[in-house]
């Protein structure tokens, strides 16, 4: 079992049963899955760019990824409709856990300047979005190897009903928020 899955069983759960006052432990809000994203804009005219991107982000997952596309045609854009656009995959369960685990200690200290991540990320419904400059923040991208680096999006979806629920569980979950007025 994940370590951090252990941790939000014997620790996370009764803390915030009693700092939030929840009557049964199935009204606690819990992790339910995390996307992974990364917008290839470039992909139009570099295929190449869809392929690099997408061992990358196989990498860092662990699963395999979806690629996304276009709904409608941009002329503008040289855009139409069905062209890849972009990447993603959805984490569930341990392997949710263990990436969570992985980004708060192991990807956001590796950030420069890193003084925590900003708290008005929520969206109103308890879930967070972050995004990160750069995929090299990962231990297991080889730095030699990649063409450009690329950003990539983390939503965490929770199953709290407020944002100051969600923003507590990932603070007991070891997510590391700024300071006020730090971000």
């Amino acid at each position: 079992m994940a370590r951090l899955k252990e941790k939000y069983r014997k620790e996370v759960v009764p803390r915030l049963m009693e700092l939030c006052g929840y009557d049964n432990v199935m009204q606690v809000p819990r992790l339910e899955k995390i996307v992974l994203n990364i917008g290839l804009g470039e992909a139009i005219s570099n295929a190449k760019a869809l392929e690099t991107a997408e061992q990358d982000l196989t990498t860092i997952a662990g699963q395999h990824i979806v690629v996304t596309r276009s709904k409608k045609s941009i002329a503008a854009f040289r855009l139409r409709t069905g062209m890849p656009i972009g990447l993603m995959v959805t984490l569930r369960g341990d392997r949710m856990y263990d990436f969570f685990d992985k980004l708060v200690n192991a990807v956001m200290p590796r950030m420069h300047e890193f003084q925590g991540v900003s708290a008005d990320s929520f969206d109103g419904r308890g879930n967070y979005t972050l995004g990160l400059k750069e995929q090299i923040l990962f231990p297991e991208i080889e730095y030699d190897k990649i063409d450009k680096v690329r950003g990539l999006e983390i939503s965490i979806i929770t199953t709290a009903k407020k944002d100051e629920d969600g923003k507590r569980l990932l603070e007991l979950l070891g997510m590391p928020f700024a300071k006020d007025g730090d971000s």
